[in-house]
């Protein structure tokens, strides 16, 4: 499954900004960045788990906020790309 993840953390604290850069590594382990706080992630179930757990263990729930949407199949019909930024096609193989 296709998770869109999107996160507004407080940074007016040095706390706050460690929690940012941990909510960001989080996405990164699991999925692409594809805005500043925006990260698409392909998930199983279990691993989906994974994710949310690993989010909410970093963000403080009182200053921050978090959202995890599941994008329906078949994606290419529900997801519209504008600009130059073109997202990696998790389906195809990684050529590095």
């Amino acid at each position: 499954m296709l998770i869109l993840v999107t996160y507004d953390v407080s940074t007016e604290t040095p706390e706050g900004r460690r929690r940012l850069r941990r909510v960001a590594k989080v996405c990164q382990n699991y999925g692409q960045r594809v805005q500043k706080s925006v990260f698409e992630c392909k998930v199983t179930a279990a691993t989906y788990e994974l994710l949310e757990q690993s989010l909410l263990d970093e963000i403080d729930e009182t200053e921050d906020n978090l959202r995890l949407y599941r994008l329906t199949e078949p994606t290419e019909r529900n997801i519209k790309e504008f600009g130059t930024f073109k997202a990696v096609d998790f389906e195809a193989p990684l050529v590095i």
